[in-house]
């Protein structure tokens, strides 16, 4: 079986860009999450990420449970705190908070959960998280303490990512984050898609096919799906297809 890190480096290889829908499972009620995964299937995306913020194990089980009865599309864990782990999960990206100066996002809560990610056996996905300013506070940014980066300095962000990859990570996730009012520029993505090599993620505030063609054209190599799609799942289709229309 390919492991999932090999999967999405196989893609950006064959320049081939990806889709995830991203589910929180507190925000979902079970309809919401049929449609979802239904739509998911139809559209083939490529991955589902499911996580969030304030999650209880509970619903996260639950969650990962019908996904992982109704599809084979991989499921990886977004974890919002060093508890969301589980091992019928596929992967979980292992997120150092890299745009922050908060040690514990950076190693602190890394050397707690180790143990028990060891013991999961699910696969791990060394990832540096890039917040970027979105216009509004994000739940991410309140729950990690950090300043974004500024929305406008594409430069601070390539440098981040930069030294990411020079430290090992194998991904680079950049995230305006839930709610975004703003997403990533597209002069953020390329900017930092042209100094590193590794896969770059892109997440917040994508809410139109224009935009899903614009962040590929500029370098994201994956984009994560979130909140629009909680309001409006069909929205899954129209920003599927600008997966091969930019």
């Amino acid at each position: 079986m390919v492991k999932i890190y090999q999967n999405i480096v196989q893609k950006k290889q064959a320049k081939q860009k990806s889709i995830a829908v991203l589910i929180d499972p507190d925000n979902l009620n079970p309809l919401i999450l049929k449609d979802l995964v239904k739509l998911g299937i139809e559209n083939a995306v490529d991955y589902f990420f499911v996580g969030g913020s304030l999650i209880t194990n509970d619903s996260l089980n639950s969650t990962l449970t019908y996904i992982k009865s109704h599809t084979q599309i991989p499921c990886i864990i977004f974890p919002g705190s060093v508890y969301q782990i589980n091992p019928k999960a596929d992967a979980l990206l292992f997120l150092s908070l890299i745009s922050g100066r908060n040690a514990d996002l950076l190693i602190g809560q890394h050397v707690i959960a180790a143990p028990l990610l060891k013991q999961s056996g699910i696969e791990i996905l060394p990832t540096g998280y890039i917040l970027v300013d979105s216009g509004v506070p994000t739940t991410a940014s309140y729950i990690s303490h950090s300043l974004p980066i500024p929305h406008n300095k594409p430069s601070i962000a390539a440098v981040t990512a930069m030294a990411g990859e020079m430290l090992g990570l194998k991904l680079i996730f950049l995230d305006a984050g839930s709610g975004a009012k703003n997403p990533v520029s597209g002069a953020m993505i390329q900017a930092t898609s042209v100094v590193i090599d590794c896969p770059l993620i892109v997440g917040g505030g994508i809410k139109t096919a224009e935009k899903v063609a614009e962040n590929f054209k500029a370098g994201a190599d994956l984009l994560v799906i979130g909140n629009s799609l909680e309001e409006n799942p069909d929205l899954i289709t129209e920003l599927s297809k600008a997966r091969f229309n930019y």
